[in-house]
């Protein structure tokens, strides 16, 4: 008889959670095992926290000279690049020269950090300033200083990749949840199509609407999981790469498409960039879906998505 085997597991310093459908629990275990060594793999790859990952060399060496890599992390700062482009700019993962250095979102943050200061750090961020060569396989950042870093897209694609992996592995239906981000293929054990509860804002414990998310990739950007107040005012830990601060004014996105790396990048932009411009932007790209919820609870939806 089928059954859903679930394991949660702390990884890529979120709590992912890996559900597998089979009818016998030691194969059950033996798929999720792989799944977790495969997102072991993946983190390592893209760390900034070991010296040696590829990610780091890559920063060490900016504006030293181009560093080759793996045809993987090559893959994955292509694709970046390209949601780069589409999104003009909102998601930029040369934004690792910014994040940990002004905003921590710790409780005891108290006040915003310096306005010039972000501006001087700002002059690092630019996509445009990653240099591929396919020939040599290498990646250059142009400037002194500059840094990459997976944060915005991470998450998803280890999902993705777990997810081909226990396709491979005969697993035909399951869930990747990398804390929120998660993506899903085939049905529960019950042969219902799997559901995932929209959260709402105010009430994260109570969803305000289910959708049937079969062979489908979700991920939510919100503020009501990380943020501070700073002089009554309520920050967002998505900070907008432009301007350097973060975001105000939107509770939480939900981005869905079939695939996870892609949802995991797309969350992020479409809650900096303006409600109006998001939609136009989403509803202009093929099997991409979201929906917005302001600060004044209001609920905006791309064209093709029916709340229930």
């Amino acid at each position: 008889m089928l059954k859903e085997f679930k394991r949660p597991q702390k990884l890529m310093g979120n709590a992912f959670e890996i559900t597998v459908v089979n009818d016998d629990e030691n194969a059950a275990n033996d798929h999720i095992d792989a799944a977790i060594d495969e997102i072991r793999r993946i983190e390592k790859l893209l760390t900034t926290y070991n010296e040696e990952s590829q990610t780091n060399l890559i920063n060490r060496y900016a504006g030293i000279r181009p560093v080759k890599v793996d045809w993987e992390i090559f893959g994955l700062i292509e694709r970046s690049l390209r949601i780069s482009r589409i999104t003009d700019g909102y998601f930029d993962i040369s934004y690792g020269g910014i994040d940990k250095s002004f905003w921590n979102f710790d409780r005891e943050m108290t006040v915003l950090p310096n306005p010039e200061q972000i501006r001087d750090h700002l002059k690092l961020v630019n996509y445009q300033n990653i240099i591929l060569n396919r020939d040599r396989q290498t990646v250059f950042l142009t400037d002194k200083g500059m840094r990459i870093g997976f944060g915005g897209i991470g998450k998803g694609y280890a999902a993705e990749m777990a997810k081909r992996l226990l396709q491979e592995r005969g697993v035909h239906s399951g869930i990747v949840n990398a804390s929120g981000d998660l993506t899903t293929w085939g049905n529960q054990s019950d042969e219902k199509p799997w559901t995932v509860g929209i959260a709402d804002p105010d009430n994260a414990g109570q969803p305000f609407s289910y959708m049937n998310i079969t062979d489908m990739a979700v991920a939510t950007s919100g503020n009501y999981e990380k943020f501070v107040i700073i002089d009554g005012k309520k920050y967002s830990h998505t900070i907008n790469p432009k301007t350097g601060m973060p975001v105000s004014g939107i509770k939480s996105v939900t981005v869905f498409c079939p695939n996870a790396e892609i949802a995991d990048a797309m969350a992020t932009p479409v809650s900096i960039m303006g409600i109006g411009t998001a939609l136009d932007m989403v509803n202009q790209i093929n099997h991409l879906e979201c929906i917005i919820i302001d600060d004044q609870d209001k609920i905006y939806s791309s064209q093709n998505i029916n709340l229930k």
